[in-house]
């Protein structure tokens, strides 16, 4: 495995480029690119087996990337079709794990306090709750909307408690079907800050981005990052 200091799959892919030149078999690692239009490219790295995770450092499973270009000055209309794109690519991933109706969990890591690692607690703020409102008031549920949650644990340093722990409890006693994790993550590229989007089903390791590894969780939950040049998986 060679020592890459950044979490997206394709930069990863990328650097392993030169390799391939020189005549090395990249087994195990497949990809797949392609333009939206001249704003929007969806990138795709597929890990298949044990070669593959060696050569790129990460699990087994599908990486998704989605790059919008200048997305700090897109118009209005550029960012919903953006927005939409990245719908269709999670409901495309959720569609694969559980069935329509079975509850989900979002999960927003990081510190809010903190601007590189804000972003987490920051999409859970605008999260449509809908889990207490179905099991409440049902007549005000439109028909086939799923149930959904959401929490924002905080970090070790604020809360004195390991976000392991906390979303332990929280899936003992909620039970979804699946957990969406949101976090920040590390990019090579000053470019692809807050202009990047990682979808992937392999999981996250809270606290991997200052070296405070813990064991990954026993249920499957998917990874969905915007960049950050600082640190990743800060808890």
């Amino acid at each position: 495995m060679y020592n890459f200091r950044t979490d997206l799959a394709l930069e990863r892919r990328e650097l392993l480029g030169r390799l391939e030149k020189s005549g090395e078999n990249l087994d195990g690692i497949e990809v797949e690119e392609k333009e939206v239009n001249d704003k929007i490219k969806v990138s795709r790295v597929k890990i298949t087996n044990e070669s593959g995770e060696n050569l790129i450092g990460k699990p087994k499973g599908s990486y998704i990337t989605i790059d919008v270009k200048k997305l700090k000055i897109a118009t209005e209309e550029e960012i919903e079709n953006a927005a939409n794109i990245l719908s269709e690519e999670l409901k495309k991933l959720v569609d694969i794990h559980i069935k329509s109706m079975e509850d989900v969990l979002v999960v927003g890591l990081g510190n809010e306090y903190i601007t590189p690692d804000s972003l987490g607690p920051k999409v859970i703020a605008n999260i449509e709750i809908t889990r207490h409102v179905i099991k409440y008031l049902p007549e005000y549920v439109e028909e086939g909307t799923r149930p959904i949650s959401a929490i924002s644990p905080g970090v070790l340093g604020t809360t004195g408690i390991e976000t392991q722990e906390v979303l332990e409890g929280i899936v003992e006693k909620v039970k979804p079907k699946l957990i969406i994790v949101i976090d920040a993550l590390a990019s090579r590229s000053i470019e692809r800050i807050s202009s990047t989007i990682q979808l992937s089903d392999t999981g996250i390791v809270p606290g991997a981005g200052v070296r405070e590894y813990k064991k990954r969780a026993k249920h499957k939950h998917f990874r969905s990052s915007s960049c950050s040049n600082w640190y990743t998986n800060s808890c």
